[in-house]
């Protein structure tokens, strides 16, 4: 029977690898382990549950011994060979014109594998460069991009809670994160709250996300209206971890309540005032004339080229007219509002008097 360790390089890569069962191994011991044509050199992290690995046992490096005091000698001897390649590979990097940034170089304990891990905004077409290294060193190169994530798992640091980054202590895997985590954990948007040391969202709204969504559930949302021992008011905010709500009651102050101290209300219903919006009572800027009996309160504005305005059975309509055309029929419309005839001209007058005289 074997069992399964975690196992981490120099270069910051993890290993899965198994080992004997009567193989003595504690965390942070240096073990010399086989992979395919290589033999390396990685550190114990800790013990894993074989249950729960993605790939078959079998497949796995294997374990041979303990590292010895000639082991950690050539690994030291490899660190300088290390130094000497990225400065190579460095110098051949701007010669071609390649878009990368070079992380760090790591050759194997036989020095049969040197491998090269980089980071770029997109792909890169590295070819000619593997050729020009696997000229310069006469060993086999593998180069190896990473994210900015697995960039800064390898340099380590200090999180804003206190923590070694989480990156570095024990995430591997980096699932999908997104803005919604932080909204429905109440958190602020601005990006210096959000992201973390990599530039890219913290990967702790991912794993603690289904936390807060349980906190969530008996807790009340923003904006709602509530009743309080001080009065009614609005909630503006809330703590999920304390299960407390802040409230801006009716006079502007905001106080803090614990959810079983306030009571969920409907929102105030709206005045239905006469008017609600400026002239929508009348929508005529000419201030057209409203029925009085009974009629439709639409506008006629009439025809521009003449003719007579709409018929009339009773509609209350207020006819204008056409520009040059006749008046609207009377009679026909007991509830039309008609406009009084024109006075006579002055000069029909005078010859009325005209007629008179003779």
């Amino acid at each position: 029977m074997e069992r399964i360790y975690l196992l981490k390089l120099e270069n910051g890569a993890s290993v899965e690898a198994r080992a004997d069962i009567n193989l003595e191994i504690s965390p942070h011991d240096v073990c010399v382990f086989i992979r395919d044509f290589y033999t390396d050199l990685g550190v114990v992290c800790r013990e894993l549950d074989p249950t729960k690995l993605k790939s078959p046992v079998p497949s796995l490096p294997q374990i041979q011994r303990l590292a010895e005091p000639a082991d950690l000698e050539k690994a030291k001897e490899n660190q300088a060979k290390n130094r000497t390649a990225l400065a190579t590979t460095q110098t051949l990097v701007e010669q071609l014109g390649l878009e990368m940034k070079l992380i760090n170089a790591h050759s194997s304990l036989d020095g049969k594998l040197m491998t090269i891990q980089f980071s770029a905004d997109g792909r890169v077409d590295f070819r000619e460069l593997i050729k020009e290294l696997t000229r310069a060193r006469c060993s086999r190169i593998e180069l190896r991009q990473i994210g900015v994530r697995d960039e800064t798992g390898i340099y380590g640091g200090i999180g804003v809670c206190g923590q070694v980054l989480c990156c570095t202590r024990f995430l591997k895997e980096f699932n999908s994160i997104n803005v919604k985590m932080a909204k429905e954990q109440d958190l602020s948007l601005t990006p210096a709250t959000i992201s973390g040391a990599c530039g890219r969202l913290k990967c702790c709204l991912k794993y603690e996300h289904d936390g807060y969504a349980e906190l969530a559930k008996g807790m009340p949302r923003k904006g709602e209206y509530c009743e309080t021992p001080a009065g009614k008011g609005r909630i503006t905010d809330r703590n999920l971890l304390t299960r407390k709500v802040f409230v801006t009651l009716e006079n502007g102050n905001v106080n803090q309540y614990s959810v079983d101290e306030i009571k969920i209300v409907p929102p105030p219903e709206h005045r239905g005032a006469p008017g609600q919006k400026r002239g929508s009572q009348d929508r005529n800027r000419g201030g057209g004339a409203s029925n009085e009996e009974g009629g439709a309160a639409r506008e006629n504005r009439g025809n521009r080229g003449g003719g007579q305005s709409g018929g009339g059975n009773g509609s209350g309509r207020e006819n204008r007219g056409g520009r040059g055309g006749a008046q609207g029929s009377e009679g026909n419309a007991p509830g039309r509002e008609n406009r009084p005839p024109r006075p006579p001209r002055k000069q029909d007058d005078d010859n009325g008097d005209a007629e008179k005289d003779k």
